[in-house]
């Protein structure tokens, strides 16, 4: 077997991803495993704390430049917006199905091409718009309104989707006069103080073992986001997009054994429609050379 430095650099790009999506799938698992007695609102809280014990000697050797933007306006509208996407992604994986609330959760990539066009003022041609309707008729079959399968918290998992996918394109604004190191120290910092009273107000006292699940979480999200990005400066970003959404399986497999949660038939034929349309977006976005639903931070509920 040839040695890692030797494999091409697609193969290298490729393996790194999967690694990536297996630590995501890892992670949002662990979150509904703390989510079953621990208020999300707490779970979200601290996150933000491991995540910025993580983060924080990046954070630190950039300090005070790190917290210097020329649009404070549009930082803290970053900050709200990602309190959405967290807490409608985590609600969604606490109290649905692993797969479900993964597959709800790409429909992330028809909201970024939207916003885009309205915001950005991208074109949007046919086939992509075309795509998106197929896509969000595949939400439709997964959601079953007015059926005895609708759950509210599909709802959750769409807004928390919609709520991420606008924060891409605040982000893509934010990245013409702001370092990453800002848009990252704000969206860490931002979303700890605005979740730190909710927090203590609800707070319940975990248990040993969920302080080391709850550490996990930190832990696993951080080596997720970096075996992405180092994912990303290997690979070509479309070939990887696609297989980003391998994501699937492993929540699938992980909800069956650990959650003894089997996807239902109406689960697999509308997350196949959400996929299939989300990676034809990616190929109609590779034809232009647009990258907004194909760069390392637009997917997953890391991204915000």
């Amino acid at each position: 077997m040839l040695r890692f430095h030797a494999w091409s650099d697609n193969s290298k790009g490729a393996l790194l991803l999967m690694c990536a999506a297996a630590l995501l799938t890892i992670s949002v698992s662990l979150i509904k495993f703390a989510g079953e007695r621990i208020p999300i609102i707490q779970l979200l809280f601290l996150r933000q704390v491991g995540m910025f014990v993580m983060l924080s000697p990046a954070l630190f050797n950039n300090f005070p430049q790190a917290l210097q933007t020329k649009r404070p306006g549009l930082q803290l509208i970053r900050v709200g917006l990602a309190l959405i996407a967290l807490l409608g992604g985590f609600t969604a994986v606490v109290n649905m199905p692993l797969a479900d609330a993964t597959a709800l959760g790409f429909s992330k990539s028809f909201f970024i091409t939207v916003f885009a066009m309205i915001i950005l003022k991208e074109h949007v041609g046919r086939y992509r718009w075309a795509a998106i309707a197929v896509g969000f008729v595949g939400v439709g079959v997964m959601l079953q309104p007015g059926t005895s399968g609708y759950s509210i918290y599909g709802l959750y998992a769409i807004a928390g989707a919609a709520a991420a996918g606008l924060v891409m394109v605040i982000i893509r604004l934010l990245s013409r006069t702001e370092s990453s190191n800002s848009i990252i120290a704000y969206q860490v910092f931002g979303v700890g103080v605005v979740t730190v009273i909710p927090a203590m107000m609800n707070w319940v006292q975990p248990t040993n073992t969920e302080w080391i699940v709850i550490a996990a979480i930190g832990i696993v999200s951080f080596f997720a986001q970096r075996s992405n990005i180092y994912a990303y400066k290997h690979g070509e970003a479309s070939l990887l997009a696609t297989l980003d959404y391998g994501r699937l399986l492993f929540a699938a497999v992980i909800g069956y054994y650990v959650f003894n949660q089997l996807p239902q038939l109406s689960t697999w034929i509308g997350a196949g429609i959400i996929v299939a349309a989300a990676i034809f977006t990616v190929y109609r976005e590779s034809k232009r050379n647009q990258m907004l639903t194909r760069t390392p931070g637009a997917r997953g509920f890391n991204s915000t």
